[in-house]
């Protein structure tokens, strides 16, 4: 009997080392699938289209109609100057992307709060969408662009209307912008949005007022003509 036991007791200890060196197929990390799906294609767009329009309206020269006798007619000039408002807008637009949707906690569609704060990679809730950042970027270059335009056009081209300027500076960003904005709020076919249309609405809504009001103050600030020869770059 005490044999037996003995076999008994040995043979469960072998099973529980048994049990401890060889880890079971359950204990393995397991892959945590995303929170929300969403369309990478859309959202590469939407990346292509923002870039294209900031990018337009950043590369633009100031057009203007030139009335003096000896030099009438349009000039195109490129200012070091345009700097500052592109500096401007991009140091409002990591304002947006950082800490202002860390204050508001506005959750991407498909998240929650608590997968948003968790941020683990792949779960396509790595960050808040409370202003769109991708909308507030593109809104605010078609911003700039359009007060740009107005102003070259109305004070320093006395209200000669340029198709070049009007198309760099306002048309080109404006359709980026839509197309940017129609891409962060497609969803369907299993997929969820980037943002939600209240996200995208006060990122475009504050995009195109920072902008207008940066590209009116450096415009007025900043004659389009270089005021010496004709560079066609201003230092």
């Amino acid at each position: 009997m005490r044999a037996r036991r003995s076999l008994v007791v040995a043979g469960a200890l072998v099973s529980a080392l048994v049990g401890v060196c060889i880890p079971s197929g359950e204990a393995h990390a397991q892959a945590i699938p995303p929170a929300a799906e969403r369309d990478e294609g859309w959202g590469t767009a939407s990346t292509i289209s923002m870039l294209i329009g900031v990018g337009t309206a950043s590369v633009m020269p100031r057009i203007y109609y030139n009335d003096p006798e000896a030099t009438v007619g349009w000039k195109a000039r490129w200012h070091i100057s345009q700097l500052a408002p592109i500096m401007t807008l991009t140091a409002a637009t990591l304002l947006v992307d950082i800490p202002i949707k860390n204050l508001g906690e506005g959750t991407r569609p498909g998240c929650t709060v608590e997968e948003t704060e968790s941020g683990f990679d792949g779960s396509n809730c790595e960050s808040y969408g409370m202003p769109s950042t991708h909308s507030f970027a593109a809104w605010s270059a078609m911003g700039a662009g359009t007060a740009i335009f107005i102003i070259d056009t109305v004070v320093y081209s006395d209200s000669k209307f340029h198709p070049g300027s009007f198309i760099g500076n306002v048309i080109v960003p404006l359709a980026a912008g839509v197309m940017t904005s129609v891409g962060r709020g497609i969803d369907g076919s299993g997929f969820d949005a980037y943002e939600d249309p209240a996200q995208i609405g006060i990122g475009v809504a504050a995009g195109v007022v920072t902008g207008f009001l940066t590209g009116l103050a450096y415009s007025l600030l900043q004659e389009p003509n270089c005021g010496y020869g004709n560079n066609l770059v201003c230092w």
